[in-house]
């Protein structure tokens, strides 16, 4: 279903860090210059206390405001065996941040399994499950930069068992890179019948993802070789259904024909292998996209993905999707609106920083409050501004597809809703309308049920309360999917709280 809302405010400019302008004393003062005579104590305890203002004024630049790179979350996404773990570890290596030593060591280790083709994937697949099997399982997570934006890399599982997994990493990401098969047989099998080309691209959308590179990968195959015609007929295939998702794949889907294996249109052209492509390859592709619109004035919402002990404090790990969080900052975890102090912030690439903006993924220490007592789907807020919570609301369903068990909704249809990193069973309450799709109007008269492919208002009720926004305050928590017996059924975005919870 399209959002044709647009985000309220562009990037905001970074603030710098204002350089200190009292000299310092030391340097005023010269040590060989102080006179023998005098007691050694006074002098060590005074240039003492002079080191330690020098020290601490260092660790006030840890801020990741310093860095006015642009931040971006980009996911790999699309059918199993796609080639997305080998892509995502190749654009690691072409940026510098794998060694050739590693390199070596993950290619005795995939030949040592019989599958050498697959030492890139393993350096984003790091446990001996899925190195293995050759299939992803976690969302993995690392991280590269250009001379003009810092990137986080997530690369989700491309198996139909574990959609849950890379339906909480596309909630963290901004851009999707969706991989296909450009081998005979290969397309057809992720983008018919079950495959999860589909899925992936509605969950995208539904997710957020607002902008999508396609990469048509495996062109050197040799059923392929580099060929054009290919390449247009997935494009011609795969076209329509990108409009029905929401799509407009002349503003938001850019294309590009790669080798994942050899890093052909990776980070370099490739050239002459490709003669009639005369697009920029992916990292470039990548650093020339628009800067997205971050809501970072606006109040702190942290989604929890995960939460653990370290070294005795509670830390939280989550996408900061709107606000600025600072050390020190006073803040909510909702629903159980338990107050807490933020007493440290942390970036993967960067280490501890005393501030991050809207965009990030972030790993938060909090004060005074026990793992117990969050779960994954609670938010961290304001504490002035606390998010809604809510047990019953309005929502505008487009339903994308129903089990052939169940082949309509009506009134007391239960599913599980995923939005943002929250997870919980529903009961469709009541349809309150059908939209028309030519004129975009609703119906006057409620309908008793609805098929593929219509567009309806409902009222859902939730098993125990979750935290959500309406769509049109922060659309990162106000759109939702419904999925069912392991199956996205529908596509939807809060309009309406019918009941808040105290």
């Amino acid at each position: 279903m399209s959002d044709n809302e647009t985000p309220t405010e562009a990037v905001p400019q970074e603030e710098t860090v204002d350089q200190p302008t009292e000299e310092s004393p030391a340097a005023e003062t010269p040590a060989e210059e102080t006179p023998a005579e005098e007691p050694a104590s006074d002098v060590s305890e005074e240039e003492e206390e002079e080191e330690d203002d020098v020290e601490e004024k260092p660790n006030k630049k840890k801020e990741v405001v310093e860095d006015l790179r642009e931040h971006v979350n980009i996911i790999f996404i699309g059918h199993v065996d796609a080639g997305k773990s080998t892509i995502a570890g190749n654009v690691l290596y072409l940026s510098g941040m794998v060694d050739e030593r590693t390199i070596q060591k993950y290619e005795k280790e995939a030949k040592d399994k019989k599958h050498g083709s697959w030492f890139l994937a393993f350096i984003m697949d790091t446990n001996e499950e899925e190195r293995a099997k050759g299939k992803t399982v976690e969302v993995g997570r690392a991280h590269f930069a250009s001379d003009k934006k810092r990137y986080t890399i997530l690369d989700a599982p491309g198996h139909k068992n574990y959609v849950p997994n890379m339906i909480g990493g596309a909630a963290q990401a901004d851009i999707g890179i969706l991989v296909i098969s450009a081998r005979q047989g290969e397309f057809e099998a992720g983008f018919e019948g079950q495959g999860q080309t589909r899925e992936h691209t509605t969950l995208a959308k539904t997710l957020g993802v607002k902008q999508l590179v396609i990469l048509v990968n495996k062109m050197d195959e040799q059923s392929v070789n580099w060929s054009k015609a290919r390449f247009a007929e997935i494009q011609k295939k795969f076209t329509p259904f990108l409009k029905s998702v929401g799509y407009n794949p002349k503003t938001d889907i850019n294309w590009i024909p790669v080798s994942g294996y050899s890093g052909s249109n990776i980070k370099a052209p490739a050239g002459d292998l490709c003669p009639w492509y005369t697009g920029p390859p992916l990292l470039t592709l990548l650093d020339n996209l628009d800067p997205l619109s971050r809501d970072a004035e606006g109040p702190v919402r942290l989604p929890v993905l995960d939460r653990y002990k370290e070294k005795g404090t509670t830390v939280v790990l989550g996408k900061l999707e709107s606000g600025t969080l600072k050390v020190g900052d006073s803040v909510t975890m909702m629903p159980n609106k338990q107050t807490t102090e933020v007493t440290f912030l942390e970036l993967d690439e960067t280490g501890e920083v005393d501030r991050c903006k809207a965009g990030e993924i972030v790993t938060v220490g909090l004060k005074d409050i026990s793992t117990s007592d969050i779960s994954q789907g609670f938010v961290l807020c304001s504490a002035d501004h606390e998010l809604p919570v809510m047990c019953e609301f309005e929502a505008q369903l487009a339903i994308v597809d129903l089990l052939s068990t169940k082949p309509i909704m009506s009134a007391g249809y239960s599913a599980v809703i995923h939005v943002h990193t929250c997870t919980e069973e529903i009961v469709v309450e009541e349809l309150l309308s059908t939209m028309n799709k030519k004129t975009r109007k609703l119906s006057k008269r409620k309908p008793t049920f609805v098929r593929k492919g219509d567009i309806v208002t409902v009222r859902i009720s939730v098993a125990r309360p979750i935290c959500c926004e309406l769509f049109e305050t922060v659309q990162q928590l106000g759109r939702f999917t419904l999925r069912d017996e392991g199956k996205t059924i529908a596509i939807g975005k809060i309009t309406k709280i019918v009941v808040e919870s105290n």
